[in-house]
């Protein structure tokens, strides 16, 4: 428990710091597009490679984690809503787990 709640502190750090250190170093108005784009998904990115190892080895088996992961790229690829891929995920996993225990 207390490694989650760590996980989650230094996301937290990481994405307070990289929106507040550019607003305190730079004081001019980024102008350019590729620097602006870049700031914007940092962020998001950071969460991601920290959270994507914790959702594979949360389950009970690492592959029903994996096909958990690969579902919720192909219904993101084909415009699923975010309900629709978050329980279809759930159900991959669960009936994996059944499958495999």
């Amino acid at each position: 428990m207390s490694h989650m709640i760590l996980q989650i502190i230094v996301m937290t750090l990481v994405t307070y710091a990289v929106r507040i250190i550019p607003l305190t170093l730079i004081r001019k108005p980024i102008k350019s597009r590729f620097i602006r784009s870049f700031l914007y998904y940092v962020p998001y990115v950071s969460l991601a490679v920290m959270t994507f190892p914790t959702m594979i080895y949360a389950t009970n088996s690492i592959w029903s984690g994996l096909l958990a992961f690969v579902t919720g790229v192909m219904l993101t690829w084909y415009n699923a809503s975010l309900p629709k891929t978050a329980v279809a995920c759930c159900m991959v996993v669960l009936i994996s787990e059944f499958i495999l225990i």
